[in-house]
């Protein structure tokens, strides 16, 4: 293969690349948001651990983002509905 035709190709491979990294990226983050706001809107005053909580549940760690948000002061209930929004 010539040079002067490698960089194209190497150019469209990066742009594909960095297209699905940008498009993966807002749905990761939506998970933890919809979290936060289910903990705002049942347990507000729980708010403050609200976003390590969530990523936990988010990277899977239920366990803890139950029982951080329970240790914040969400109610159980609260707590479990929030950290499976985060999945």
């Amino acid at each position: 293969m010539r040079p002067s035709a490698r960089i194209p190709s190497i150019l469209a491979a990066l742009a594909l690349a960095l297209g699905g990294a940008a498009i993966a990226a807002p749905a990761a983050h939506a998970d933890v948001k919809a979290c936060e706001q289910y903990v705002a809107q049942h347990a507000p005053k729980a708010t403050d651990g609200a976003g390590e909580a969530c990523y936990q549940g988010y990277i899977g760690n239920l366990t803890s983002c139950n029982a951080s948000l329970v240790a914040v002061g969400a109610s159980k209930g609260v707590a479990q509905s929030a950290c499976e929004a985060s999945r």
